[in-house]
Protein backbone atom coordinates (compact mmCIF):
# COMPACT_ATOMS: atom_id res chain seq x y z
CA UNK A 1 0.00 0.00 0.00
CA UNK A 2 1.47 3.36 -1.06
CA UNK A 3 0.77 6.76 0.29
CA UNK A 4 0.81 9.98 -1.72
CA UNK A 5 3.62 12.30 -0.82
CA UNK A 6 2.27 15.63 0.48
CA UNK A 7 3.05 18.56 -1.71
CA UNK A 8 5.05 21.34 -0.14
CA UNK A 9 3.24 24.65 -0.77
CA UNK A 10 6.44 26.65 -0.27
CA UNK A 11 7.77 26.30 -3.84
CA UNK A 12 4.50 27.62 -5.28
CA UNK A 13 4.68 30.56 -2.89
CA UNK A 14 8.27 31.25 -3.86
CA UNK A 15 7.31 30.99 -7.52
CA UNK A 16 4.66 33.67 -7.17
CA UNK A 17 7.09 36.02 -5.46
CA UNK A 18 9.71 35.40 -8.11
CA UNK A 19 7.16 36.02 -10.87
CA UNK A 20 6.18 39.29 -9.24
CA UNK A 21 9.82 40.34 -8.89
CA UNK A 22 10.45 39.42 -12.52
CA UNK A 23 7.44 41.44 -13.61
CA UNK A 24 8.68 44.47 -11.65
CA UNK A 25 12.11 44.21 -13.28
CA UNK A 26 10.70 43.83 -16.79
CA UNK A 27 8.01 46.51 -16.51
CA UNK A 28 9.00 48.92 -13.71
CA UNK A 29 7.00 51.83 -15.12
CA UNK A 30 3.76 49.85 -15.00
CA UNK A 31 4.21 48.97 -11.33
CA UNK A 32 5.51 52.42 -10.39
CA UNK A 33 2.80 54.37 -12.18
CA UNK A 34 0.05 51.89 -11.32
CA UNK A 35 1.05 51.71 -7.66
CA UNK A 36 1.24 55.48 -7.32
CA UNK A 37 -2.11 55.93 -9.03
CA UNK A 38 -3.71 53.23 -6.87
CA UNK A 39 -2.37 54.93 -3.72
CA UNK A 40 -3.83 58.26 -4.84
CA UNK A 41 -7.21 56.65 -5.51
CA UNK A 42 -7.24 54.99 -2.07
CA UNK A 43 -6.31 58.24 -0.34
CA UNK A 44 -9.06 60.06 -2.25
CA UNK A 45 -11.68 57.46 -1.35
CA UNK A 46 -10.71 57.54 2.34
CA UNK A 47 -10.61 61.35 2.50
CA UNK A 48 -13.64 61.73 4.85
CA UNK A 49 -11.87 59.57 7.45
CA UNK A 50 -8.79 61.76 7.91
CA UNK A 51 -8.91 65.00 5.89
CA UNK A 52 -11.43 67.09 7.79
CA UNK A 53 -13.99 69.55 6.40
CA UNK A 54 -12.94 71.24 3.13
CA UNK A 55 -15.87 73.70 3.14
CA UNK A 56 -15.69 75.09 6.67
CA UNK A 57 -14.62 78.76 6.70
CA UNK A 58 -13.06 80.47 9.72
CA UNK A 59 -12.00 84.11 9.13
CA UNK A 60 -9.82 84.06 12.24
CA UNK A 61 -7.37 81.56 10.69
CA UNK A 62 -7.20 82.97 7.17
CA UNK A 63 -3.75 82.68 5.52
CA UNK A 64 -2.25 81.04 8.60
CA UNK A 65 1.00 79.09 8.03
CA UNK A 66 1.19 75.30 8.40
CA UNK A 67 0.82 73.93 11.93
CA UNK A 68 -0.05 70.71 13.72
CA UNK A 69 -3.75 71.42 13.21
CA UNK A 70 -3.48 72.90 9.71
CA UNK A 71 -0.87 70.81 7.91
CA UNK A 72 -0.86 72.98 4.78
CA UNK A 73 -2.15 76.16 6.42
CA UNK A 74 -5.35 78.02 5.54
CA UNK A 75 -6.43 79.92 2.44
CA UNK A 76 -7.75 83.48 2.15
CA UNK A 77 -11.22 82.41 3.34
CA UNK A 78 -9.97 80.43 6.34
CA UNK A 79 -10.43 76.98 4.83
CA UNK A 80 -8.13 74.04 5.52
CA UNK A 81 -5.81 73.72 2.52
CA UNK A 82 -4.92 70.10 3.33
CA UNK A 83 -8.58 69.06 3.41
CA UNK A 84 -9.33 70.91 0.19
CA UNK A 85 -6.29 69.39 -1.53
CA UNK A 86 -7.28 65.86 -0.55
CA UNK A 87 -10.92 66.31 -1.54
CA UNK A 88 -9.82 68.03 -4.73
CA UNK A 89 -8.12 64.80 -5.76
CA UNK A 90 -11.56 63.20 -5.88
CA UNK A 91 -12.73 65.66 -8.51
CA UNK A 92 -9.62 65.34 -10.66
CA UNK A 93 -9.49 61.55 -10.51
CA UNK A 94 -13.22 61.17 -11.08
CA UNK A 95 -13.20 63.53 -14.06
CA UNK A 96 -10.07 61.94 -15.52
CA UNK A 97 -11.14 58.32 -15.13
CA UNK A 98 -14.74 58.94 -16.18
CA UNK A 99 -13.68 60.92 -19.24
CA UNK A 100 -11.23 58.17 -20.20
CA UNK A 101 -13.87 55.44 -19.86
CA UNK A 102 -16.50 57.38 -21.81
CA UNK A 103 -14.02 58.37 -24.52
CA UNK A 104 -12.71 54.83 -24.98
CA UNK A 105 -16.20 53.30 -24.99
CA UNK A 106 -17.61 55.68 -27.59
CA UNK A 107 -14.43 55.77 -29.68
CA UNK A 108 -14.18 51.97 -29.66
CA UNK A 109 -17.73 51.52 -30.89
CA UNK A 110 -17.44 54.13 -33.64
CA UNK A 111 -13.96 52.97 -34.66
CA UNK A 112 -15.04 49.33 -34.97
CA UNK A 113 -17.97 50.21 -37.22
CA UNK A 114 -16.00 52.72 -39.29
CA UNK A 115 -13.07 50.38 -39.83
CA UNK A 116 -15.22 47.37 -40.67
CA UNK A 117 -17.84 49.04 -42.87
CA UNK A 118 -16.44 50.86 -45.90
CA UNK A 119 -19.72 52.65 -46.64
CA UNK A 120 -19.91 53.96 -43.09
CA UNK A 121 -16.24 54.91 -42.95
CA UNK A 122 -16.27 58.08 -45.07
CA UNK A 123 -19.23 59.63 -43.25
CA UNK A 124 -17.95 58.87 -39.76
CA UNK A 125 -14.41 60.07 -40.37
CA UNK A 126 -15.62 63.40 -41.77
CA UNK A 127 -17.65 63.87 -38.59
CA UNK A 128 -14.55 63.03 -36.54
CA UNK A 129 -12.58 65.63 -38.49
CA UNK A 130 -15.20 68.20 -37.57
CA UNK A 131 -15.06 67.26 -33.87
CA UNK A 132 -11.28 67.60 -33.85
CA UNK A 133 -11.63 71.24 -34.86
CA UNK A 134 -13.67 72.11 -31.74
CA UNK A 135 -11.48 73.60 -28.94
CA UNK A 136 -12.19 72.06 -25.56
CA UNK A 137 -12.32 75.40 -23.75
CA UNK A 138 -14.81 76.94 -26.19
CA UNK A 139 -17.00 73.84 -26.05
CA UNK A 140 -16.97 73.91 -22.24
CA UNK A 141 -17.89 77.58 -22.18
CA UNK A 142 -20.74 76.98 -24.63
CA UNK A 143 -22.14 74.00 -22.73
CA UNK A 144 -21.87 75.70 -19.34
CA UNK A 145 -23.54 78.86 -20.67
CA UNK A 146 -26.47 76.74 -21.86
CA UNK A 147 -26.97 74.46 -18.86
CA UNK A 148 -24.89 75.92 -16.00
CA UNK A 149 -21.69 74.63 -14.38
CA UNK A 150 -21.51 71.02 -13.30
CA UNK A 151 -19.26 67.99 -13.29
CA UNK A 152 -21.39 66.17 -15.88
CA UNK A 153 -21.14 69.06 -18.32
CA UNK A 154 -17.39 69.27 -17.69
CA UNK A 155 -16.94 65.55 -18.42
CA UNK A 156 -18.96 65.91 -21.64
CA UNK A 157 -16.92 68.92 -22.73
CA UNK A 158 -13.68 66.97 -22.17
CA UNK A 159 -14.92 63.71 -23.71
CA UNK A 160 -16.32 65.00 -27.01
CA UNK A 161 -13.05 66.47 -28.41
CA UNK A 162 -11.12 63.36 -27.30
CA UNK A 163 -13.32 60.85 -29.15
CA UNK A 164 -11.77 61.37 -32.64
CA UNK A 165 -8.28 60.33 -31.49
CA UNK A 166 -9.58 57.04 -30.07
CA UNK A 167 -11.79 56.47 -33.12
CA UNK A 168 -8.86 56.93 -35.49
CA UNK A 169 -6.72 54.55 -33.45
CA UNK A 170 -9.35 51.80 -33.40
CA UNK A 171 -10.14 52.31 -37.07
CA UNK A 172 -6.49 51.88 -38.06
CA UNK A 173 -6.28 48.63 -36.08
CA UNK A 174 -9.50 47.30 -37.61
CA UNK A 175 -8.35 48.17 -41.14
CA UNK A 176 -5.18 46.12 -40.63
CA UNK A 177 -6.89 43.18 -38.92
CA UNK A 178 -9.92 42.72 -41.15
CA UNK A 179 -7.72 41.57 -44.05
CA UNK A 180 -6.06 38.85 -41.97
CA UNK A 181 -6.57 35.23 -43.14
CA UNK A 182 -8.32 34.12 -39.96
CA UNK A 183 -10.93 36.90 -40.33
CA UNK A 184 -11.57 35.97 -43.96
CA UNK A 185 -11.77 32.30 -42.97
CA UNK A 186 -14.37 33.10 -40.31
CA UNK A 187 -16.46 35.03 -42.84
CA UNK A 188 -16.19 32.24 -45.39
CA UNK A 189 -17.25 29.78 -42.70
CA UNK A 190 -20.54 31.60 -42.27
CA UNK A 191 -19.76 33.62 -39.13
CA UNK A 192 -21.94 36.68 -38.63
CA UNK A 193 -20.37 40.11 -38.71
CA UNK A 194 -21.06 40.94 -35.02
CA UNK A 195 -19.41 37.66 -34.00
CA UNK A 196 -16.38 38.40 -36.18
CA UNK A 197 -16.05 41.86 -34.66
CA UNK A 198 -16.39 40.56 -31.11
CA UNK A 199 -14.24 37.44 -31.33
CA UNK A 200 -11.59 38.16 -33.96
CA UNK A 201 -11.17 41.94 -34.28
CA UNK A 202 -11.99 43.45 -30.87
CA UNK A 203 -9.15 41.65 -28.98
CA UNK A 204 -6.58 43.27 -31.28
CA UNK A 205 -7.74 46.75 -30.22
CA UNK A 206 -7.36 46.18 -26.47
CA UNK A 207 -3.56 46.75 -26.08
CA UNK A 208 -3.44 50.10 -27.95
CA UNK A 209 -6.66 51.19 -26.23
CA UNK A 210 -5.15 50.61 -22.80
CA UNK A 211 -2.25 52.89 -23.69
CA UNK A 212 -4.54 55.50 -25.24
CA UNK A 213 -6.86 55.48 -22.22
CA UNK A 214 -3.94 56.48 -19.97
CA UNK A 215 -3.12 59.36 -22.31
CA UNK A 216 -6.76 60.50 -22.36
CA UNK A 217 -6.97 60.30 -18.56
CA UNK A 218 -3.86 62.48 -18.11
CA UNK A 219 -5.14 65.00 -20.65
CA UNK A 220 -8.56 65.09 -18.96
CA UNK A 221 -7.02 65.83 -15.55
CA UNK A 222 -4.99 68.70 -16.97
CA UNK A 223 -7.94 70.05 -18.97
CA UNK A 224 -10.19 69.95 -15.88
CA UNK A 225 -7.61 71.87 -13.86
CA UNK A 226 -7.23 74.43 -16.64
CA UNK A 227 -10.97 74.91 -17.05
CA UNK A 228 -11.46 75.22 -13.29
CA UNK A 229 -8.64 77.76 -13.16
CA UNK A 230 -10.46 79.81 -15.82
CA UNK A 231 -13.75 79.53 -13.91
CA UNK A 232 -15.59 77.35 -16.45
CA UNK A 233 -14.97 74.00 -14.74
CA UNK A 234 -16.56 72.67 -11.58
CA UNK A 235 -18.61 75.10 -9.45
CA UNK A 236 -16.47 77.35 -7.20
CA UNK A 237 -17.85 75.85 -3.98
CA UNK A 238 -16.56 72.37 -4.89
CA UNK A 239 -12.89 71.88 -3.94
CA UNK A 240 -10.80 71.37 -7.05
CA UNK A 241 -7.10 71.79 -7.71
CA UNK A 242 -7.78 74.23 -10.51
CA UNK A 243 -10.13 76.28 -8.32
CA UNK A 244 -7.62 76.33 -5.48
CA UNK A 245 -4.80 77.58 -7.68
CA UNK A 246 -7.06 80.20 -9.24
CA UNK A 247 -8.35 81.64 -5.97
CA UNK A 248 -4.98 81.54 -4.18
CA UNK A 249 -2.65 82.82 -6.88
CA UNK A 250 -2.90 86.38 -5.54
CA UNK A 251 -1.65 85.22 -2.13
CA UNK A 252 1.32 83.20 -3.40
CA UNK A 253 3.89 85.37 -1.60
CA UNK A 254 1.99 85.24 1.72
CA UNK A 255 0.83 81.60 1.72
CA UNK A 256 2.72 79.66 -0.98
CA UNK A 257 1.33 76.26 0.04
CA UNK A 258 -2.14 77.33 -1.03
CA UNK A 259 -0.83 77.16 -4.61
CA UNK A 260 2.02 74.66 -4.33
CA UNK A 261 0.00 71.94 -2.56
CA UNK A 262 -2.64 71.49 -5.29
CA UNK A 263 -0.05 72.14 -8.00
CA UNK A 264 2.31 69.42 -6.76
CA UNK A 265 -0.56 66.96 -6.32
CA UNK A 266 -1.71 67.70 -9.87
CA UNK A 267 1.80 67.11 -11.21
CA UNK A 268 2.22 63.84 -9.27
CA UNK A 269 -1.13 62.52 -10.48
CA UNK A 270 -0.43 63.30 -14.12
CA UNK A 271 3.07 61.84 -13.75
CA UNK A 272 1.62 58.59 -12.36
CA UNK A 273 -0.82 58.28 -15.25
CA UNK A 274 1.89 59.04 -17.82
CA UNK A 275 4.26 56.49 -16.26
CA UNK A 276 1.52 53.89 -16.41
CA UNK A 277 0.82 54.74 -20.05
CA UNK A 278 4.52 54.56 -20.98
CA UNK A 279 4.85 51.24 -19.19
CA UNK A 280 1.83 49.78 -20.96
CA UNK A 281 3.20 50.97 -24.30
CA UNK A 282 6.51 49.22 -23.65
CA UNK A 283 4.73 46.10 -22.44
CA UNK A 284 2.57 45.76 -25.55
CA UNK A 285 5.28 46.80 -28.04
CA UNK A 286 6.42 43.60 -29.82
CA UNK A 287 9.82 45.09 -30.66
CA UNK A 288 10.43 46.00 -27.03
CA UNK A 289 9.35 42.51 -26.00
CA UNK A 290 11.82 40.91 -28.43
CA UNK A 291 14.63 43.09 -27.09
CA UNK A 292 13.97 41.69 -23.63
Amino acid sequence: MTFATPVDPAPAHRLKISDLARGVRRHPLVFLGGGLLAALIVLALLAPLYAGDPLNMDPFIRLQPPSTELWFGADNLGRDVFARTVFGSRISLMVGLTSAVCTVAVGLLIGLIAGYSRSFDNVVMRIMDGLMSIPTILLAIALISLSGPGIGILIAAITIPQIPSVTRLVRSVVLSVRERPYVEAALCGGARHPKVLWRHILPSTVPPLMVQSAIVCADAILIEAGLSFLGVGVPPEIPSWGNMISTSRLFLAIAPLTVFAPGICLAVTVLAVNLLGDGLRDMFDPRARRRR
